[in-house]
């Protein structure tokens, strides 16, 4: 039997062994627990200022003429709305991006300063220059369990922890595109296939497209098309994995597809409340263009960005042109729920870039002899204004080449083309 003293120090030892092992078991649990909630947390910070930056460099213009004096404006509207509707801390709180986060360059810094590595702030930034966006954020107050025990065992400060992500996007050529199945009609060889920037193309909203051949709309995957796959199409994103190249049919238009069309200007059929705000997003602005409203009928782009930026409305349309609940003899504000307009309005929280659309150019008048014919181009169009149904008339304003430099227009296809449409692409 051991001696009473010898036992008591035995014990103390032993003591001190069971605490210093249970110091290593929490701190490997708080590797393990503590660790990976900054693992997810990080990821999930990540995600939101890829989708800020994505958002963001969607919006800029730059070589545009005449420049475009709201890109950067729309750029950080555009990517604190993408980057906050990602949430984090396990998708319970918003990423919580702000303006502040946000800086612009006119080249991809190789990271040879510190951060920002020459980006500047949107105040800062030449809307007529700037090409890329950089979206950053840190996001504190994570807090930690079981490090913070060893870290007070450690006689360590215990606290709550951070994390930081950044992410850098500009726009590129892409491989593929998506467009709307609505092809302008070429009056000449390419590469600009007798097509003016800024000019009117007018016909009407039916079978046969433009009533001088000015438009058409199109099968993409012919002849299994119709007018329910239109409809989905300019309710959603459009056709997408397209090329020039692709064969694509003719096809007609009924009243759903003038639904659909309508929905990107912010006007949706009555009943129910507006629950295509989410499936079918509308434009920052449902502001309309029509030959009593703009007589000039070209370049209505310019008043188009200012209308944006103030998120107006199809009702203020009406306001301006002043016929009542009319425009271009449509009664579509009594017909229609319409988007509610400004900073506040539904237009701000729901809108998205879908009046500035890419769309093929086609030989329309090779339709005449083959069921099919191929994409030979594509142009970036402006759509002017709503529909009541088929055989109204409908107007777009040619924008140019959507693959030039500068272009309004970008959509959502693959990036790492050479020749196609310019998306948004992370380069850093």
């Amino acid at each position: 039997m051991l001696p009473l003293r010898r036992a008591s120090r035995e014990r103390g030892a032993v003591m001190i062994m069971v605490a210093l092992a249970a110091a290593v078991l929490f701190g490997f649990v708080g590797l393990a627990v503590d660790l990976g909630h900054l693992f997810v947390a990080k990821t999930e910070l990540q995600s939101a200022v890829d989708a800020c930056a994505l958002a963001a460099a969607e919006e800029l213009r730059p070589g545009v003429a005449p420049p475009d004096p709201q890109a950067v404006t729309r750029a950080v509207n555009a990517g604190i709305l993408a980057g906050n509707r990602n949430r984090v801390d396990f998708q319970s709180a918003s990423a919580g991006i702000a303006s502040g986060d946000l800086l612009f360059s006119d080249r991809l810094s190789d990271n040879s300063t510190v951060y920002p590595f020459g980006y500047v702030s949107s105040a800062a930034a030449n809307p007529a220059t700037a090409r890329y966006a950089m979206c950053s954020h840190v996001r504190g107050g994570i807090a930690t369990w079981f490090m913070e025990v060893l870290e007070r065992f450690l006689g360590l400060a215990p606290g709550s922890k951070s994390v930081g992500a950044w992410a850098v996007a500009t726009l590129k050529p892409s491989q593929a595109n998506c467009a709307i199945p609505l092809g302008l009609c070429e009056k000449g060889a390419g590469p600009g296939f007798g097509l003016t920037p800024g000019q009117w193309i007018g016909g009407k909203f039916g079978s046969g497209g433009g009533l001088t051949g000015s438009f058409n709309w199109v099968d993409f995957s012919p002849p299994s098309g119709g007018a329910s796959e239109l409809s989905a199409l300019l309710a959603g994103q459009g056709q997408c994995s397209l090329n020039t190249g692709t064969k694509v049919g003719q096809n007609g238009a009924d009243e759903s597809v003038a639904t659909a069309w309508n929905s990107r200007f912010g006007l949706y059929k009555n009943g129910g409340g507006n629950p295509g705000l989410t499936t079918s997003p509308p434009d920052f602005t449902g502001y309309a263009y029509t030959a009593k409203d703009w007589p000039g009928q070209s370049n209505a782009y310019g008043d188009f960005q200012t209308r944006r930026t103030a998120f107006s409305s199809y009702g203020d349309t009406i306001d301006t042109i002043g016929n009542g609940n009319t425009i271009a003899g449509l009664g579509l504000a009594n017909a229609f729920n319409v988007a509610t307009h400004g900073a506040s309005g539904q237009l701000a929280s729901y809108g998205a870039d879908r009046r500035l659309v890419t769309a093929p150019i086609l030989n329309c008048g090779a339709w005449a002899s083959a069921q099919t014919i191929p994409i030979d181009g594509w142009a970036c169009v402006l759509m002017l204004q709503p529909v009541d149904k088929p055989g109204d008339p409908i107007a777009m304003e040619y924008e140019g080449l959507s693959d030039a430099p500068g272009s309004p227009c970008a959509t959502s296809g693959l990036g790492g083309g050479s020749v196609g449409p310019l998306v948004p692409v992370l380069v850093q």
